[in-house]
């Protein structure tokens, strides 16, 4: 079958999609974007969550049929994601009267998105997202095999709540699973990434 869909604000189509391929699979080895990581294929780890229609979702458990006509953001595209968001009021506001949805920015108007002739596919060249500097800048990287599940998650825990205790943090991480770290600088990437975006408010 052939699949239609909006992947980083771009329109996508993919051939000969089997009926069992994943959106995983399709995003990976179709569409050449590696960045959402192939761990467990259970829904386990997070290594692949992405943004469907604005909610996090295991790319790995996602019929890529079931994104027929749908919008997607992956790790590649969460910069300009987010940068899109600021320029249209959602995200950080939400927490102070934005009044913006469970679903962040709607699928219509990540529609609305046009590629500028710099950017790549992969994200290269692009100004990181604040969540993905504050990953940097807290030491919360290290072998980086599930940074892009945690960077996707942890947008779209700072777009429903700008401000998360650490109870809030430890819950809406708790998909993501890190096999380098004891969590602590996550959490301080976390917390980092609420504060700047704080000020930024």
């Amino acid at each position: 079958m052939r699949v239609n869909f909006t992947v980083n604000g771009r329109q996508q189509e993919a051939d000969d999609v089997w009926e069992g391929e994943s959106l995983l699979y399709v995003l990976r080895e179709r569409l050449g974007l590696p960045g959402s990581k192939n761990a467990c294929e259970q829904g386990e780890c997070g290594s692949c969550t992405v943004r469907l229609d604005g909610v996090p979702v295991c790319s790995c458990l996602v019929a890529a049929g079931q994104v027929e006509g749908r919008d997607v953001v992956t790790v590649e595209g969460l910069a300009d994601f987010a940068k899109q968001r600021e320029e249209h009021g959602h995200g950080g506001a939400c927490g102070t009267g934005g009044g913006c949805g469970s679903k962040g920015v709607s699928l219509d108007a990540a529609k609305q998105w046009q590629a500028k002739p710099g950017d790549s596919q992969t994200g290269e060249g692009t100004p990181l997202s604040n969540v993905q500097q504050a990953f940097i800048d807290a030491g919360a990287v290290q072998c980086g095999f599930c940074t892009p599940g945690l960077l996707v998650q942890a947008d779209a825990l700072l777009e429903e709540n700008s401000s998360p205790s650490d109870q809030d943090i430890r819950e809406a991480l708790s998909g993501n699973l890190c096999r380098c770290t004891g969590y602590e600088k996550i959490l301080d990437a976390v917390r980092l990434a609420a504060a700047r975006q704080a000020e930024a408010v």
